[in-house]
C-alpha cells in the first residue's frame, strides 16, 4: 500500500461525523487520538509524523469500511458492533508501516542451482571490493582528479593499467554492461556501415535484447553471412565490400550449435581484416581473466588468448566470471579506443565511483591467482567441493524435515549446478543439496506452495521445480549464512497466510 503524506496545508485530525448506521456499527477511536497515545510515539520517532498520519488514516477507512460490511443484516442496517481500541490499533498501524518502508531490494538464499544468476545479480563481491564501495560511499573519491596534478583526469585511469596488465592489449576503457560496451563499440567503428557477423552468432541475450536490435540502435548495418550451422572463411571475404565497418565475432555464451557445424575461427578472420585494413572485434560476452582449467573447471577463451589471436577489439562483462561489478569492459588498440573514449555515447554509458571501486580491488585480487580460489566469491562458489555440500545437506535435512512434516519427504541428494549468465552453457559442476518432494500426490499443488512459502521467508529462498520434486542446490550457500538460513527454516511449520 502506497502512504501519501500529509497535504501542506491544515487538515483537522478529526474524522466526518458517522452516519447513523455507522455509530451503531462503527466504533474507533479518532485519528488524533491515535498520534497522542504514547505506544504511538515511537511510531513517529521511526517515521515521522506525516507519514504515520497518513498511514493512522487509510487503516481507520479500511476498518470503518470492513466492520459496515460484516454488521450490514439482511435487511441491509447495521448491526451493534465491539469497539476497536487503539491499543489494538498500534500493532496493526505499525505492521504497515514497517512494510510500506520494507526495501523492495532484499537479500535471497540462491538454491536455484545456477551461480551467477542474472535475476539474483550476478557475481558477489569479495570482502575487499565490499569494503571499497562502503568507503567510496562515506567519502569524496578522485573519480575524475588527478592528485599528483591537481587537475582534471580520466575515471578510466583508476583500473585500466590493471586491465592492461591482465589483458595484454593497448587501451581499456569501461562502461555500465557488456550489452553497452558492444553498442559503443559498434556506434564509434560501424555507424552507417556494415558490421559483418555469421548466422550462426546471433545471439539473444536475457530479457530478448538481440545482437542485431544492438547493431540497429548503432546505426550499424548488420552483414549477416552463411548459415546458422556452418560459416565459411570465403563468406566473409565476399561480404566485405567499401563500407563496411568491422568484422564482428560473437561468443555463443548462451548456446551450443553441435551436429553438422563449421565456425571460421578467430585467427583465421584476423589476416582478413588486416587485408582489408578493418578492425576484428570480437564479444566473449562472460569473459574470463584467467585458465579456469588450472582450477578444476571447463576451459573458457580468455580476454588475453582473444588479444594474443589478433583481435582489434574485445568486449567482456565485469560482474560474470570476472567475478566483480556489474559494468562492460572494452580492450584492444589505443587508436580505436581513444575513438570510443570521443564518441558522446561515452558519456551516457560511463560507470560511477561506486562500480569502478569494486572493479579495482576485483582485478588486483587476479595478481595472485594461486590464491584466487579463496579470495574471489565467484570462483570459490565455482570450486566447491561436492563433499562441503554434502555435509551441509546432511546437517540440514533433519531440521527442515521437522519444519515441513509428514506432508513432505526431504533427501539429500547428488546435484549438478551450471555456471549460468552465458558461462559454458553445456557445461554442469557436481553438487548437492536437498530434494523435496510431497508425501502424497493426493497433495494439490503441494510443491507450488512449498516454494511460495520459501519464498515469503524473511530471507526468501529460491530453489527451482522439476521432476515433480523442489531442488535446493546447496552450492550457493556459504558457510557463514548456514545458521541464518536453518534458523529460518522454523517457520515453515505453519503455511504462510
Amino acid at each position: 500500500m502506497s502512504i501519501q503524506p500529509d497535504s501542506a496545508s491544515p487538515q483537522p485530525l478529526r474524522d466526518a461525523a458517522p452516519t447513523a448506521d455507522e455509530a451503531r456499527c462503527v466504533r474507533l477511536p479518532a485519528v488524533h487520538l491515535v498520534l497522542s497515545d504514547a505506544l504511538c510515539q515511537p511510531l513517529i520517532a521511526d517515521y515521522g509524523r506525516a507519514q504515520t498520519l497518513a498511514a493512522a488514516r487509510v487503516l481507520l477507512a479500511e476498518l470503518r469500511a470492513d466492520m459496515l460490511a460484516r454488521g450490514a443484516d439482511t435487511s441491509g442496517h447495521a448491526s451493534q458492533s465491539s469497539a476497536v481500541t487503539v491499543p489494538e490499533l498500534i500493532p496493526l498501524l505499525a505492521q504497515r508501516l514497517k512494510a510500506a518502508n520494507t526495501s523492495n531490494l532484499r537479500p535471497v538464499f540462491n538454491l536455484s542451482g545456477t551461480v551467477l544468476h542474472t535475476n539474483l545479480g550476478r557475481a558477489l563481491l569479495p570482502d575487499s571490493a565490499v569494503q571499497a564501495v562502503v568507503d567510496a560511499l562515506r567519502w569524496p573519491m578522485n573519480l575524475e582528479w588527478d592528485i599528483d596534478t591537481g587537475k582534471r583526469g580520466d575515471r578510466d585511469n583508476l583500473v585500466e593499467q590493471q586491465i592492461l596488465e591482465l589483458t595484454g592489449a593497448e587501451a581499456a576503457t569501461v562502461v555500465n554492461n557488456n550489452a553497452a560496451a558492444v553498442l559503443l563499440m559498434l556506434s564509434t567503428l560501424a555507424a552507417g556501415r556494415d558490421a559483418i557477423v555469421s548466422r550462426g552468432e546471433l545471439v539473444e541475450i536475457g530479457g530478448a535484447f538481440r545482437i542485431p536490435d544492438i547493431m540497429t540502435r548503432a546505426g550499424a548495418t548488420l552483414r549477416e553471412v552463411g548459415c546458422t550451422n556452418r560459416t565459411h572463411l570465403k563468406d566473409y571475404a565476399e561480404a566485405i565490400e567499401a563500407h563496411t565497418g568491422l568484422l564482428l565475432k560473437v561468443h555463443c555464451s548462451n548456446y551450443a550449435i553441435t551436429g553438422f557445424t563449421k565456425t571460421v575461427e578467430l585467427p583465421e578472420l584476423v589476416p582478413l581484416a588486416r587485408q582489408h585494413k578493418i578492425p576484428m572485434a570480437v564479444d566473449l560476452g562472460s569473459g574470463t581473466l584467467v585458465d579456469l582449467e588450472q582450477y578444476g573447471l571447463p576451459h573458457e577463451t580468455t580476454v588475453r588468448e582473444t588479444i594474443e589471436a589478433g583481435a582489434d577489439l574485445v568486449t567482456f562483462s565485469g560482474d560474470k566470471l570476472l567475478g566483480g561489478p556489474q559494468c562492460g569492459i572494452i580492450v584492444g588498440r589505443a587508436d580505436l579506443i581513444a575513438k570510443i573514449k570521443k564518441n558522446p555515447l561515452k558519456r551516457a554509458l560511463r560507470v560511477g565511483k561506486l562500480t569502478l571501486a569494486a572493479l579495482e580491488p576485483v582485478l588486483a585480487l587476479y595478481r595472485a591467482p594461486d590464491l584466487l580460489p579463496e579470495r574471489l566469491t565467484t570462483l570459490r562458489l565455482l570450486t566447491r567441493p561436492a563433499a562441503h555440500m554434502r555435509a551441509q545437506a546432511e546437517a540440514i535435512l533433519p531440521v527442515l524435515q521437522a519444519a515441513l512434516g509428514a506432508d513432505y519427504t526431504v533427501t539429500a541428494e547428488a546435484m549438478m549446478s551450471q555456471i549460468g549468465s552465458g558461462a559454458l552453457p553445456v557445461e554442469q559442476l557436481p553438487s548437492y543439496g536437498l530434494v523435496i518432494r510431497a508425501s502424497s500426490a493426493r497433495i494439490s499443488n503441494a510443491l507450488g506452495a512449498l516454494e511460495k512459502r520459501l519464498r515469503d521467508l524473511p530471507v526468501p529462498v529460491i530453489g527451482h521445480i522439476a521432476q515433480d520434486a523442489l531442488w535446493l542446490d546447496l552450492r550457493c550457500l556459504q558457510e557463514p549464512q548456514q545458521e541464518r538460513f536453518v534458523q529460518q527454516l522454523q517457520q515453515l511449520q505453519q503455511p504462510a497466510p
